[in-house]
């Protein structure tokens, strides 16, 4: 089963066609950094008027690498939640005029869902159950993915995301947007320990994170040595954040394991592709024996092969949307509606 996938939800305009959720004969990505750089971080309106833009392109794009045309496409899969509304809206829409002038069938499939799958791509032999750390600028989730489409969330941000506190972190250190892959770039010769910074923990529910402390200390930290005059290592401060993250993630992610009894672990998300969270993860399932999955690096950002991925399960398990299908801003992963 081909599927024509669309993703909008942030600042990726991106068309992959994908075959029975492992195989992708296309995957085309229309970046919006350069434009969203000047303003260190994404603006939502221009992200809806350039998605406007590129998505025809991108789209027919994707079913020229893949030798298609829609009479070969099966199913259209669109990301509708979550994300960015006015994003959203413009690959909602525009799957559903494909969706309705093709009369195939209207897949809706969530982003986080969609992250996960990519490690399917990676990994054609990876099948449920597992548990994965889903981590991005927007999102940390910890997930038992019990089926394709049956998940559980166990732990979860409670204020900023992984992503988000290393991105706003190297903001207040000068590093230009994306600010988590320039931290990582920048931070691969600096010392994890110079700095101490805390590692926040939520009273009562220990598998959920709390990242809104330690951004605000990573930012006091390069305020208060602004006012002394002194000097910031940028590279042993952003060693320093990138260690007290990942530390959390990892921890809690190990701790989970544990308790529900799972031997396969997977990353997914855009902070997943970060070198220093691959390799703690990577250190850990090997001590403890566990089967690691990591998407290759071209999927652990946004793209449109993983929401065809996913698109397809959704599909199995009759997931088909009408053409009233609407974008939602928000939206758990175990609950779609």
């Amino acid at each position: 089963m081909k599927i024509l996938a669309i993703e909008s939800s942030c600042d990726e305009t991106a068309a992959s066609v994908v075959e029975d959720g492992r195989k992708v004969y296309s995957n085309v990505i229309a970046s919006q950094v350069k434009e969203h750089i000047i303003y260190g971080g994404v603006v939502p309106e221009i992200a809806s008027r350039m998605h406007a833009e590129a998505i025809s392109g991108v789209v027919k794009e994707a079913l020229l690498q893949a030798d298609c045309t829609l009479d070969d496409i099966d199913a259209i899969g669109v990301t509708y939640a979550p994300g960015l509304i006015g994003a959203l809206l413009v690959g909602v829409n525009f799957a559903k005029g494909l969706a309705y002038a093709s009369g195939k069938p209207l897949i809706p499939t969530h982003h986080l869902r969609s992250h996960i799958a990519a490690n399917y791509i990676t990994s054609p032999e990876l099948k449920p159950p597992f548990l994965c750390l889903v981590v991005s600028g927007g999102h940390s989730h910890i997930v038992a993915v019990n089926d394709y489409t049956d998940f559980k969330i166990i732990g979860r941000t409670r204020d900023d995301a992984a992503g988000e506190c290393m991105d706003k972190s190297a903001r207040s250190m000068g590093l230009d947007y994306p600010g988590g892959v320039n931290l990582d770039r920048i931070s691969k010769d600096g010392n994890p320990l110079a700095y101490k910074l805390p590692r926040p923990r939520v009273d009562g529910c220990k598998y959920d994170f709390s990242f809104s402390g330690l951004k605000t200390a990573v930012v006091n930290t390069v305020h208060n040595a602004k006012q002394k005059g002194e000097e910031i290592s940028v590279p042993d401060l952003g060693a320093s954040c990138i260690h007290a993250v990942t530390e959390c993630l990892v921890s809690n992610t190990v701790e989970a394991a544990k308790e529900y009894g799972f031997n396969k672990i997977a990353l997914a998300g855009g902070v997943s592709a970060n070198s220093v969270l691959r390799r703690k993860m990577t250190e850990v399932c090997e001590k403890n024996g566990w089967e690691l999955y990591m998407p290759d690096l071209k999927y652990c950002g946004d793209n449109a092969a993983m929401v065809g991925s996913q698109a397809y399960y959704e599909y199995l398990s009759g997931n088909i949307a009408s053409l009233d299908l609407n974008a939602r801003a928000t939206m758990p992963i175990d609950t779609l509606e």
